[in-house]
Formats: C-alpha cells, structure tokens, sequence
C-alpha cells in the first residue's frame, strides 16, 4: 500500500485537470480534485463556452435584418437580455453537473474547497485538512488582468459580463485581443454603443495582418468605434452611475455605463503555496514545466494556462491526458504544439492555423500567397456588402501548405477539417485536386488561384 492518501490530488477541476483525473483514475490511481469555485473550469463556467452562446444570441440581430430579403416577415421583434443570460447560465449549470458526473463516475474525490501545497507531497484545504498524494498536478488556468490604474474597480473583465444586470447602452472595451474583439461583437449586435480602446496601434496582435485588418475594416463599418495608442489613465464614477474614461497624452474622455477590461489573462498562481515546495516559477508567475509538464520538484506536475505555454482549452485536456497517460499509464507522451487551430468569434469570426504570411517570409523565405475575395451568397441576396477574405500560404520550394487563414461566416467550422490537410503536411496540389463542394463558402478552398 501506498504512504500516501492519494496518488494524485489535482488542485482545479477545469478542462486540463479534469481530463488528467479522469485518465488517471481510469488507470487505476486513487485520485482527489480540489475545486475553490465550480468544476468546469474557465472555458465552460466562464469563457468560451457561455461566450459562444452569447455569440449565437447576437446573430438573431442581422438574421432577422435581412430575414425581408428571405421573403420572411418578422414583426414586432425585440430583444431581452436577461432572457439570454439566464438560459445561458442555466446551461452552464447542466455543464457543471455534466463534469461532477464525469468525476464521480469515475470514483475521484472531489473536495469542493481551496487548496495550497504545503509540500512536495501534501496539500492543505481550506477547511484545515493536510492531505498526503504521490503526485500533485496544479490545474489552475489563468484570471483576468486588471490594470493597476485609479477606479479600475468599477469597470469588469469577462468573468462578470455574463452576469450583468442590465445591457450596457455605452461600453468601452478595452484591449485588442480575442476577447476584447468578441464581446465588441456580442455587445454591439445586441444593440449598445461599442468602444475598443487599445494601448497599441493594432488588434490581434499574432493574427495574419490582411485577416485582421479586415476584421478591423467591417468591424468600422457595423459601427463599432477603435481608439489605439490610447492607454488608460483613470476610471471616474460619477453620482449617477455614469463611467468617465480618462486617457493619458490628453486624449479626450470617453463616457459610458460599463468599461470592460479584456488585456489579457494571467496565470492563476497567487496563493497557491508554491514556494513552499520550491517550484519554480517565470517571470510571467508561470509555472515553468519541461516537455512532460513536470516542474522542477519531482513530484509537482502543471498543466494549462498556468503553465503559459498555449492557453486554448483543446490544449489543456491534451496536456491533462499526456500526464496521466506518462505518470499512470506506462505510455510517456507529450503535447504536440505545431499547427494549432485557433479561432475568435467576432462578428464575423475569423481563423487560421500554421505560419501568418510574415511568419512564413521569415521562416522560408520564397512563399506563394493565394487569396480569394468575395461576398458570401446569402451576403449577396441580404444585400449585405460584407465580404470573406480566404488565404494560403505555401513554401514555394516544396508547394506544402504552411499557413490557412479566413475570415467569413463559419470560418471555424471550415478551418477545423482544412487544419487536418495543414497539420498532415499536404501540397497545394493536393487541394487542387479535390472537387469543390458546389455551392458552399467551404468551396472557396479547393479554387484558390
């Protein structure tokens, strides 16, 4: 028998953590998760997931626009948020208890209470408990960054949006991230007055420069306003619950009844005890980890946006899984991190995966480039003037595709099948040598000139 109560306490019940106590639990190893909130994690109880349904939620808005030019007639339609919200969250409640299922089905302990290492070997939960485990996985993603600036307390980050009491009528956002890009989306089609305000003069800083450019261009033209080089100076509160914005360099204020704060996330490490067991962490607050997610205490292993490596949820669970497949199961593995998927759902979404054009200049040198512009059919016939904007990047020595980048109505849902082609290392030729699904904006792939 072990000296130990368990072989594996895991302390966070997100999709990373969940996923290693499950696997490992599968294998045969007694295992405990600590969860201080709700299992879930970020990515279902408070981020992509709830986000994605608000995203569905402020489609209705230009469907039932151009529903006239369908033949349809839709009278009398208007919109009401708490409806929204709270059939959202009940749905991540039904999440949540999905997940507890997963963990009980397979026989982990879930202590539903904070905890900190106390050692390479011991955990102590918040009720006083010291707990003894062979290995201990820290799961504990990553929280919003909320700038050190005067009155930042009364603006919110995106753990708080879904819980908003009323639609803002006026809302400043401030970054130029995935997140700030999204909730522009979701805010302004659900009908308020939309503000990004960025530090720096871009936005999706590490997307392809064309696609976000024009994200940029028709987020403009939907009536979404950008202020860049704006970084913020105060947040005032006035008596009657109006928000002032101040800037520094004397660029004029910004009025409005909600500031959004979407400037990154950092990794979730305060308070954790790490230093009670000497692990080491970067300069970020990241837990550093080698290739097998272990730290530099034998014992202590990390996985997820705590790590700082790749902070996408399909990440974390593969992270998860290579742990308890290397600790547990006898097969070491680890996490390929080339050619990853990713996507943000603005309005209209936008994805890639591989090399950006940049990248591929600097990487290989000689590239091809092949792009198609058009205007989606429905676009067309809504009278919409919206156009897609498809790219390929090629290595012109060996005709491979290196880099797939779109944005257009369902780009994610066409990306994730032609990441595939990417990832396996295929040619150009090998797109052009498949027939085109006709009529489709899938299509658009397949005939890149």
């Amino acid at each position: 028998m072990s000296d130990f109560e368990f072989d594996l306490f895991v302390i966070g019940a997100g999709s990373g953590g969940v996923r290693a106590a499950r696997v490992s639990a599968g294998y045969g190893a007694r295992v405990a998760v600590a969860e201080e909130y709700r299992v879930g994690g970020t990515c279902v109880i408070r981020g992509c997931v709830p986000k994605k349904m608000l995203v569905y939620g402020s489609h209705f808005a230009e469907d039932l626009e151009d529903a006239a030019r369908f033949g349809w007639t839709v009278e009398n339609a208007k919109f009401d948020w708490k409806t929204l919200r709270d059939n959202v969250l009940a749905d991540v409640d039904r999440l949540n208890g999905l997940y507890q299922n997963t963990l009980d089905n397979n026989k982990v302990t879930t202590f539903h209470e904070r905890a900190t290492i106390t050692g390479a070997n011991e955990v102590t939960l918040a009720s006083g408990r010291a707990v003894s485990a062979k290995y201990i996985l820290v799961a504990t993603g990553g929280w919003p960054v909320v700038p050190n600036i005067p009155g930042a307390e009364h603006g919110i980050t995106s753990n708080e949006a879904f819980h908003l009491e009323d639609l803002p009528r006026r809302v400043v956002i401030a970054g130029g991230g995935y997140i700030a890009n999204e909730f522009a989306g979701i805010f302004h089609a659900l009908g308020s007055q939309v503000t990004i305000v960025n530090r720096s003069d871009q936005i999706l800083r590490g997307y392809d420069e064309q696609i976000r450019d024009r994200l940029l261009q028709i987020s403009l033209t939907k009536g979404i306003d950008f202020r860049f080089n704006a970084p913020f100076d105060r947040i005032e509160k006035r008596d009657d619950g109006c928000l002032v914005a101040h800037f520094k360099d004397g660029k004029p204020p910004i009025e409005c009844d909600a500031v959004m704060f979407a400037t990154g996330r950092t990794p979730n490490t305060d308070g954790l005890g790490l230093e009670s067991a000497g692990v080491a962490i970067n300069d970020k607050g990241a837990i550093v980890v080698d290739a097998h997610s272990r730290t530099n205490v034998k014992s202590i292993y990390a996985v997820g946006d705590v790590t700082d490596r790749v902070q996408l949820t399909p990440v974390a669970i593969r992270e998860g899984h290579a742990f308890a497949d290397t600790v547990f199961g006898g097969n070491p593995r680890t996490v390929d991190y080339a050619c990853i998927p990713s996507a943000v759902f603005s309005n209209p979404p936008l994805a890639g995966v591989g090399l950006t054009e940049s990248q591929a200049r600097q990487q290989l040198g000689q590239i091809k480039v092949y792009t198609s512009d058009f205007r989606p059919m429905k676009n067309v016939l809504a009278g919409r003037q919206e156009r897609s904007l498809y790219k390929m990047i090629c290595d012109a020595a060996t005709d491979r595709v290196v880099g797939l980048h779109m944005i257009s109505p369902d780009a994610p849902e066409i990306l994730q099948a032609a990441a595939i082609a990417v990832k396996a290392g295929l040619t150009k030729q090998a797109f052009d040598d498949t027939v085109a699904l006709h009529p489709s904006m899938a299509e658009e792939l397949v005939l890149l000139k």
